[in-house]
């Protein structure tokens, strides 16, 4: 197996898996979609192979596998549940990994979702982090009925989002806003980063420490170490303080997926970690150039940001039977799955030396979309992980408990705090 790292190693979890016919599959469950035992089964799992952290997947409309419409299918998933409310019902049973559900910005309120992943901070004892999701989706507009946001007639894969964007490799997934194509879409990515800065002030706008508790004084809270953020700006009027205490992390950390140099721009400004979509090294190295150049223009952080390549993977013992499993899956979806992402079919040794060959390129680690669960799961974590290991590329153990520790990211120190 050649050189190279791993240092950082996550799943993506969606449903039943990445493809979308993978509820199909003998070993798949699609009893327990809507169920807490299935999800804490995945995660304990993923944890068993000391992953940074999973991602669980959501967003404001019904999976289609048509842009901006219903598409009345049957045979796919259809329905979620709430992803933070899952990483909060998981998180009292694990004990090492992240916990990274998506929230989506449009159409929601920065106080809500800040004091809902304060409270995941603290329910996984400082495991919390957050992917920040654009809406690009006139569905998902329709079912708030404050503004428009119209679709186009751009096509897309069964095997990703509902919506599809200019500028897009085929198959991609746009629902991220993360292919900007138009003024609409800068706009909606202006209002991101303001929505995260927003949800960023109000995890500090108390201080550490500012509850007090001291029975025989009387006092529980110390109201000099809360703060208004008085924040104004083009989308958001927000007074604060938040009614959560400060996380345990300080700042749980911040995500977000760019396929797009807007995007990009948005990351490198304000995020902790970006997810890109890497055709091959040339091309990661080419993405990772380009963030890096964006991060010494715009961030004002003091931790570097983490970039990680997103791969949809399909994983068996030997070639041959990791191509038939695809190719049956896609035999019953009725076409070939594509993503935003690569796609790699093959064995774990296989990916092994690809995720090495890739990790001189500048990236910092993986994000691996499971094509079927548990299936691909299970590969990642029994076969995969074993073999970085052996190579001395990936871990043997937890070496820290919070998910900012695990990618190497400090506490952040809080901007209302007296000096």
């Amino acid at each position: 197996m050649s050189g190279g790292h791993v240092p950082h190693l996550a799943v993506a979890l969606d449903g039943a898996g990445w493809h979308p016919a993978a509820w199909r599959e003998p070993d798949a469950r699609p009893e327990g979609l809507f169920g807490a035992r299935y999800w804490a089964d995945l995660v304990l799992e993923a944890e068993s192979g000391l992953l940074d952290f999973v991602t669980i997947d959501d967003r404001l409309a019904l999976q289609s596998s048509l842009p901006y419409a219903p598409d009345n299918r049957v045979d796919q998933v259809r329905g979620r549940l709430d992803a933070v409310l899952v990483a909060a019902r998981v998180a009292p049973l694990t004990s090492h990994i992240g916990l990274v559900p998506v929230a989506t910005v449009t159409h929601t309120e920065p106080f809500h979702i800040s004091k809902a992943l304060a409270t995941l901070d603290y329910v996984s004892s400082g495991r919390a982090g957050w992917q920040a999701r654009v809406s690009r989706g006139s569905l998902e507009a329709a079912h708030f009925g404050r503004r428009a946001i119209p679709g186009t007639s751009h096509g897309t894969s069964h095997g990703t989002s509902p919506d599809a964007t200019p500028g897009a490799s085929p198959g991609a997934s746009p629902d991220n806003g993360q292919y900007p194509g138009s003024v609409q879409d800068l706009a909606l990515l202006d209002e991101a980063a303001d929505f995260i800065e927003v949800v960023r002030r109000l995890w500090d706008s108390w201080e550490d420490h500012a509850e007090i508790r001291d029975v025989a004084t009387g006092r529980f809270v110390d109201r000099a170490k809360l703060h208004y953020i008085d924040f104004e700006g083009r989308w958001f009027k927000v007074k604060g303080p938040s009614i959560t205490p400060r996380p345990p992390q300080g700042q749980p950390v911040v995500t977000a997926l760019a396929h797009a140099t807007a995007a990009y721009r948005l990351a490198a400004r304000g995020t902790d970690l970006v997810y890109v979509t890497p055709l091959d090294a040339e091309h990661a190295r080419r993405i990772t150039g380009e963030v890096r150049q964006l991060e010494a223009e715009l961030r004002t952080m003091s931790d570097p940001i983490r970039i990680l390549a997103d791969l949809v993977v399909f994983l068996d013992d030997d070639g041959p039977s990791a191509k038939a499993r695809k190719a049956h899956l896609d035999a019953l979806d009725g076409t070939e799955y594509t993503s935003d992402a690569a796609v790699f079919v093959g064995t774990p040794s296989q990916l092994a030396e690809r995720l090495l060959a890739w990790s001189d390129a500048g990236l910092d680690g993986f994000r691996l979309r499971p094509g079927a669960l548990p299936h691909d799961l299970v590969a990642i974590t029994r076969g995969l992980v074993p073999l970085l290991q052996s190579a001395g590329a990936f871990r043997r153990g937890y070496g820290s408990t919070t998910l900012r520790a695990h990618l190497g990211l400090g506490r952040p120190a809080n901007r209302y705090a007296s000096v």
